[in-house]
């Protein structure tokens, strides 16, 4: 299977390639040296309105009810 997977050569250079899952190192993209794979955080969003993070999903709930009331007055 491919991705973009990150690799890190030993000057420190970090690279990401999209490549197989087997890869498990590269040629530096900065340096030439040999880059092997890292395992990096994954950069990710909780979603607050599916119901599973109840005070996030409390806290959008009172802000869409105060938007609407501030619209009902407008349009009044």
């Amino acid at each position: 299977m491919r991705a973009i997977y990150e690799f890190r050569c030993k000057d420190g250079h970090t690279n990401e390639r999209y490549t197989d899952s087997e890869c498990t190192h590269i040629s530096c993209l900065d340096c030439g040296k040999k880059a092997n794979r890292i395992v990096s955080a994954v950069r990710s969003k909780l979603d607050p309105i599916s119901g599973d993070f109840e005070s996030s999903t409390r806290k959008w709930m009172k802000n869409r009810e105060q938007k609407l009331q501030l619209e009902r007055k407008a349009n009044s």
